[in-house]
């Protein structure tokens, strides 16, 4: 064949693929080539599976945020008593949950009163807040209307005697209570009375128990009726903030300007963004961080193919030189050798990528079956916040894995392909 002949002809993938599959005896590396290959599918599998942990994770954690809390809150600035007091309550709640409303991209603004309180049991004690919003209100939040786990019926909230309420799971299982029993809240903003103010303390059958799947919501949260609320924390005829839900949480930044000239003067307005920014930030330099120590993983599992290359070289010397003397050019030597270490990686990336996309995809029943190997408690939600581990397969993710082990294992396969392109073929067969 001549020197100048097509680029990656049939006769070079021939070449390549016989010294990929020679034996030792023969002047192959067999052993060397599977150590590279399973070191590369090794690297992209880890590759990928944490990827797509990273975003289940994020995914998870948004979803538990936006899915059981308000997207936005408009709040009030507060106005001056005659006592010289603040109050920060909104009288005008409904026309303004209806302006509100009336904003594109938003599904829907509620009213709600908020107060901090004791729960109490016999024998059992705990700090929880609670959110004063109507009936038909809380259906539409997501996490609580279709949660994890959930005891007794939502339907049920805020009917028959004792006032029904909804409370966390975690909540529920501290104080020890199921649907159906009865607990005490304390406030300690209470009834005014000639000698001050008095604690208030009423009791509340629990008519709902849930689950969102984030601990610090599930720990603290009880929903109590509106009208309910406002008469327990004083508020009659008022409310503490409008609680919006938008069409796309994420787009929470677009829609603010228009949300806060909705509510007009005197308002602001705090996201879900606000309140969850420091996770956020640390979930990004986590996931940056990540992601640069792997592609560490996938270097180092790159360079086997190197080593085996260059060891290749060294075996086929003989080799280059008869095909140098047949007429053969260094740009041919070079391909063959680059399509030995580049089949390599694009095998090892294959098997990589369909070991790592199962693993995440049937994450579940594995990290079920080592939960309960270990004897379970491996997941602490009261930790990670959110209750299982979750995987969330993307395609960016993947593609990225992928580019990432290909560029690599092509770019370590030149410099040994080139040495032997380079090789003297008088050199070569000297002593043959």
């Amino acid at each position: 064949m001549a020197a100048g002949s097509a680029p990656f002809s049939r006769m070079e993938w021939m070449i390549a693929w016989r010294y990929l599959r020679a034996r030792r005896s023969e002047g192959g590396i067999s052993v060397m080539t599977w150590i590279s290959l399973a070191g590369i599918a090794l690297a992209v599998f880890a590759l990928i599976v944490t990827l797509a942990v990273r975003s289940g994770f994020r995914y998870e954690f948004v979803d538990t945020i936006v899915g059981a809390n308000p997207h936005a809150s408009v709040l009030t600035y507060g106005e001056t008593l005659p006592n010289g007091g603040l109050t920060r309550t909104i009288a005008d709640y409904d026309a303004l949950s209806e302006r509100l409303a009336a904003v594109p991209e938003v599904t829907h603004a509620v009213p709600v009163v908020t107060g901090q309180v004791m729960a109490s049991v016999p024998g059992a004690n705990t700090g929880a807040q609670v959110v004063g919003i109507r009936e038909a209100d809380l259906l539409d939040i997501p996490r609580v209307a279709a949660p994890e786990a959930s005891q007794g019926d939502i339907g049920s909230f805020g009917t028959g005697e004792g006032e029904g309420i909804a409370i966390g799971w975690y909540l529920a299982d501290k104080l020890g209570v199921t649907a159906g029993d009865t607990i005490r809240l304390i406030s300690p903003d209470g009834v005014k009375g000639p000698f001050g103010t008095s604690p208030r303390v009423k009791a509340y059958r629990v008519a709902y128990v849930f689950r969102v799947g984030r601990y610090d919501i599930d720990l603290i949260r009880i929903y109590m009726p509106f009208e309910e609320a406002q008469l327990y924390f004083n508020r009659e005829g008022l409310a503490d903030e409008i609680q919006v839900s938008i069409t796309d949480p994420e787009a929470v930044d677009a829609v603010g300007p228009d949300l806060v000239r909705a509510a007009g003067d005197g308002h602001y307005l705090w996201t879900w963004k606000d309140s969850a920014g420091g996770f956020l930030r640390a979930l990004q330099m986590e996931d940056n961080i990540m992601f640069v120590i792997l592609s560490i993983l996938v270097l180092i599992a790159t360079l086997n193919i190197t080593s085996g290359l260059v060891m290749l070289v060294k075996n086929k010397g003989r080799d280059i030189g008869i095909l140098r003397t047949m007429g053969l050019g260094e740009g041919t030597i070079l391909r063959v050798f680059f399509l030995c270490g580049a089949l390599i990686g694009v095998v090892g990336t294959i098997i990589g990528v369909v070991a790592g996309c199962a693993f995440a995809i049937w994450i579940d029943p594995i990290f079920n079956f080592v939960n309960y190997l270990a004897g379970g408690g491996v997941w602490d939600p009261s930790v990670r916040y959110i209750s299982e581990l979750p995987a969330r397969l993307e395609v960016g993710d993947v593609l990225s894995a992928v580019a990432l082990s290909l560029t690599l294992s092509f770019i370590v396969t030149i410099f040994p392909a080139r040495r032997a392109a380079r090789m003297n073929p008088v050199e070569a067969l000297r002593y043959e």
